[in-house]
This record gives C-alpha cells, sequence and structure tokens, in this order.
C-alpha cells in the first residue's frame, strides 16, 4: 500500500525545480484562470517558510507592495505553479522568517549570500 502511494506521489512531483532555501528572493509565476482566459501571473518576494516535503511541499513568500505586506502560500508541486526561479539568496540562520512581519523599510531585509 505504501509503495502505491509512493509510485503516485512520485508521478505528480515536478522535477525540475530550482534550489530554493529560507531566506532568498524568487519569482514565482502562476496560471490565473479568469473566465474562459488564461494568463501568467509573477509574484516576486523573500521565502519567509518552507513547510512539510515531499508532495505536500509550500512555501510562504512575502512581498511589500505599496507599503502593505502581502504573502502567499504556494504548493511547490501543484499544477498551476509555471514556475519558480531563484532572483537571489540569502544569507539566513533561522527556519522561518516570521521576523520580517514586524520590520519595515531597510530593516526588513535579508542580506545576500554571496
Amino acid at each position: 500500500m505504501a509503495d502505491l502511494i509512493q509510485t503516485l506521489t512520485n508521478k505528480y512531483m515536478k522535477a525540475a525545480l530550482p534550489e530554493m532555501n529560507v531566506g532568498d528572493t524568487v519569482r514565482v509565476t502562476v496560471r490565473v484562470k479568469e473566465g474562459s482566459r488564461e494568463r501568467n501571473q509573477a509574484f516576486e518576494g523573500t521565502i519567509i517558510a518552507k513547510k512539510h516535503g515531499g508532495i505536500n511541499e509550500t512555501i510562504t513568500v512575502r512581498r511589500i507592495s505599496y507599503n502593505v505586506g502581502c504573502e502567499k502560500v504556494f504548493p511547490v508541486h501543484s499544477p498551476t505553479i509555471v514556475s519558480v526561479e531563484t532572483v537571489r539568496r540569502g544569507k539566513v540562520r533561522r527556519a522561518k522568517l516570521y521576523y520580517l512581519r514586524d520590520r519595515v523599510g531597510k530593516a526588513a531585509k535579508v542580506k545576500e549570500r554571496l
């Protein structure tokens, strides 16, 4: 039974995903359906959390637009996710960056890993 579940999850997992860690700035392109039309929409921000694993893996991406913080949780292996590309690498020492929610301006920046 466990073997059957494993083969099913391997079938639906995406093979080509970039290496992404907490603190990295990523651009997630999502397929959005509006009525009968479809388009791709990009969401760029900092990964503040990675949860679960395997087929259930999710990333929480946070960005600030018009001085309002916006967070979205993306299932990494979802068919609506067109692509995930790493824009810049972040140097952090924590697994979750929830403290960035209280920061504004330059204090909310993450140092770049070289």
